[in-house]
């Protein structure tokens, strides 16, 4: 792994919402570099996706989920250091990878006509998961670290993903997040995406039953990125997808100090170094 920053056991949490309890032996993150290490990834990604939230992937097989856009991806990693075990994980696809490949994996479930030029300087990030034992913070942070250091590394301006939210409750938490974004709708300089299989808002509009905005998308917003556009319906994980956007400009200038990054209008100190793409 090559690794970008790692938590000290005894390290604490300067800024509100960010790492909290590390495990005893302290964590890393890093851009998984071998075979090996992509098989390790994907071995998690089977356990959250398929064995604990149910998601079938057609070309999952033998306890791995995989796919063709696994080979054109970074895939950043969070390691236990006492252990080496992967705990955390998100790909991410360059634009120069995603005209390799063909595309973006968001393609099969969003028109990205609408983001225009803008296209030529988004990093698609997906595949995000964690191992059950560290859903409080502290590895989504570190994982959010090394995003930053390989956007920041590879200068681009923009991240693409989805914000999945499970139908199992009848939509009521889907209805509560578009709730919550529905105003971005509103803005006129941010750029649409459509989803090339609506889930029908209607539901949304007409569920009114009490629920709470994920954690994950709170802390998308709060970084400062946006929904931009209508939810699509994923069945492999009877979800609503949110299409969410964050401009790395926009970013809140806590988090910009927290990951490193310089003050928005300051140029970098070192010279831009390409992102070094996986093995």
């Amino acid at each position: 792994m090559l690794e970008l920053v790692r938590i000290d056991p005894d390290r604490t949490a300067a800024t509100p919402d960010t790492w909290k309890d590390p495990a005893a032996g302290g964590l890393a993150v890093g851009l998984a570099c071998t075979a090996e290490e992509i098989e390790e990834i994907q071995r998690l990604r089977f356990r959250v996706f398929t064995e604990d939230m149910g998601a079938v992937f057609p070309d999952s097989q033998d306890g791995i989920d995989q796919d063709r856009f696994d080979d054109w991806c970074e895939h950043v990693m969070v390691r236990e250091l006492n252990t080496g075990r992967v705990v955390g994980t998100y790909r991410l696809l360059t634009p120069e990878s995603a005209r390799a490949v063909g595309g973006y994996y968001s393609e099969s479930e969003f028109d990205l006509s609408g983001l225009g030029a803008l296209r030529d300087k988004v990093v698609e990030a997906g595949r995000s998961c964690t191992h059950p034992a560290y859903r409080n913070g502290a590895v989504i942070m570190l994982l959010w670290s090394g995003v930053a250091e390989v956007m920041r590394r590879g200068g681009y301006d923009y991240l693409l993903g989805c914000a999945s939210v499970s139908l199992r409750d009848d939509g009521a938490t889907a209805a509560e997040v578009w709730r919550a974004v529905s105003a971005c709708m509103n803005d006129a300089a941010l750029p649409r995406v459509k989803p090339l299989h609506r889930y029908p808002l209607e539901k949304l509009q007409s569920t009114t039953l009490p629920a709470r905005v994920p954690p994950l998308i709170k802390g998308y917003l709060k970084l400062g990125a946006k929904v931009c556009g209508e939810p699509a319906w994923d069945p492999d994980f009877n979800a609503a997808d949110f299409p969410v956007l964050l401009d790395m400009k926009q970013m809140d200038e806590r988090y910009r100090r927290h990951f490193g990054l310089p003050p928005v209008g300051e140029a970098e100190q070192a010279p831009r170094r390409p992102v070094r793409k996986a093995a």
